[in-house]
């Protein structure tokens, strides 16, 4: 996750200095024959204050403190909430690579959906909302895996290494992170071929994919020991809400009065979310 969050850095770092005449500033400063509207007076800050909480979130997840072995051995399945005890001390090495396939995968749908000439006359702009996108599904996990101290399901079991059990990573089961960030990239590339082309035969094709992937992410998530199922659900709500929800605020037509905006404070930074009635 961290190395995906860090490509993103570099992406949206890189975006403003190409030329005048490229296809990524021309795209996304040009609303023409787009059914969105966004602007690097805009977008450009929003993008770099998200990334700026991945920073922070990523700071706060490796100075995790690890479990001790005393903890280890105190921990008892029926400490679990019912809902997830049934796979409390689950591990598998193979499930969890395994995971990776249509995780990794799902980053390249957006791209892919670039083939379609409705978008690819955009792709700046439709890749600066993917990046942005991206960046505000990576900092809600980050501040939140970084905060709340929730033990893996291997944890509660013999079948992990001690070596893997004793990482502060075996402390970030809360939410998943890999489901999420998969559920994101996928949603966000269906919503947006729907609004490039709301009378494709196709999106229903579309909108499975961006169904099953994340899907099958959590599954393998889930059995490798990894997430409990409700890690997993609330990864995939988060998600797929904010690859929805991204390309939504940036629609000329729509006629939501929703805004997200970061505020900066003497006191504090944060995010306003206001709703004009």
């Amino acid at each position: 996750m961290r190395s995906i969050i860090s490509i993103f850095f570099i992406s949206v770092l890189s975006l403003p200095v190409l030329g005048q005449d490229s296809l990524v500033t021309s795209s996304f400063s040009s609303d023409k024959e787009s059914p969105y509207k966004t602007s690097w007076k805009v977008d450009g800050p929003v993008t770099a204050g998200f990334i700026g909480l991945n920073v922070l979130g990523l700071s706060l997840i490796q100075n995790k403190d690890p479990l001790t072995t005393a903890e280890l051995a105190a921990k008892n399945k029926s400490d679990v909430p019912f809902f997830d005890r049934f796979s409390a001390g689950d591990y598998s090495d193979n499930a969890d690579k395994v995971s990776y396939v249509p995780f990794y995968a799902s980053f390249a749908m957006p791209v892919v959906m670039l083939i379609n000439k409705n978008e690819r006359s955009k792709a700046g702009q439709i890749l600066g909302m993917y990046v942005e996108t991206m960046a505000v599904t990576g900092a809600i996990y980050t501040l939140t895996a970084g905060t709340i101290n929730r033990s893996r399901p291997y944890t509660y079991g013999n079948e992990a290494p001690m070596a893997e059990k004793t990482k502060n990573g075996a402390q970030r089961s809360f939410f998943a992170g890999h489901t999420a960030a998969t559920a994101s990239a996928t949603f966000f590339a269906a919503k947006v071929f729907s609004d490039f082309n709301p009378d494709s035969k196709a999106k229903p094709y579309v909108w499975a994919a961006a169904v099953i992937l994340p899907a099958s992410v959590g599954y393998f998530r889930l059995r490798g020991g990894m997430h409990f199922l409700s890690d997993n659900l609330i990864g995939y709500t988060i998600g797929a809400g904010v690859g929805i929800l991204v390309p939504h605020l940036h629609k000329k037509s729509t006629n939501t009065n929703l805004s997200i905006v970061p505020i900066k404070t003497l006191e504090y930074d944060g995010l306003q979310l206001s709703y004009k009635f």
